[in-house]
């Protein structure tokens, strides 16, 4: 598997196929070409970019566009739109992706809160929560985690690669801090040393 991070918490996963995961405001996707499906976690534009997803979706006819519900009705509108929810499995080639989650995370207090779809690949290569603490269903290899965000304290990501004890956590959702350095070091303080963390080099695809 190779990974890209496109800024924030977009990933784009390849496997035999290209899979691309919130597509938002703070994230280069533009220029992708030959992507098989884009998955939403949730409806917040930092994690979905409605006006330049349009634009991406019909760069790749070819690609299925998967959202969480509370996100398909502002992407109605959209070529190749499928809803999924917890319990679902999805097949792109051989690559199989198992919804997990529910909702997000809670911000603050009684502050609504919305679907929010946790992505588990080829049961259990990549865990990609959105903006959740949702927990893979068994072991995974690779960890996609938030270090920062008005829903999370740090202690809250060190407790959920803990958690999931992944081979390696690598870190996203830094689009809104000004020094994402700090928080990836501090994650990997205090990290188990049986957990890599790896932040990965933006627009860089590396295999892990």
């Amino acid at each position: 598997m190779k990974l890209t991070h496109l800024g924030h918490a977009c990933l784009l996963v390849e496997t035999d196929v290209r899979l691309l995961v919130d597509p938002g405001t703070m994230s280069d996707f533009a220029a992708l070409t030959d992507l098989d499906a884009v998955l939403v976690t949730h409806q917040h534009p930092d994690h979905v970019d409605l006006e330049r997803l349009a634009a991406l979706l019909a760069a790749n006819p070819g690609a299925r566009l998967i959202v969480d519900p509370d996100t398909r009705p502002a992407a109605g509108h959209l070529p190749g739109l499928e809803v999924a929810g917890p319990g679902d499995r999805l097949r792109f080639g051989a690559t199989t992706v198992d919804v997990h989650g529910g909702l997000h995370a809670a911000v603050y207090g009684p502050v609504p809160g919305c679907t929010n779809n946790a992505y588990l690949v080829d049961d259990g290569a990549l865990f990609h929560p959105g903006d959740s603490f949702a927990r893979p269903p068994g072991d995974v290899d690779v960890l996609a985690v938030a270090i920062d965000g008005p829903w999370l304290k740090l202690a809250e990501a060190v407790d959920h690669v803990r958690a999931a004890a992944p081979r390696v956590a690598v870190p996203i959702h830094e689009g809104e801090t000004v020094d994402p350095g700090k928080y990836t070091g501090m994650l990997a303080a205090f990290t188990p040393d049986s957990v890599q963390v790896r932040p990965l080099t933006r627009g860089e695809a590396t295999g892990l």
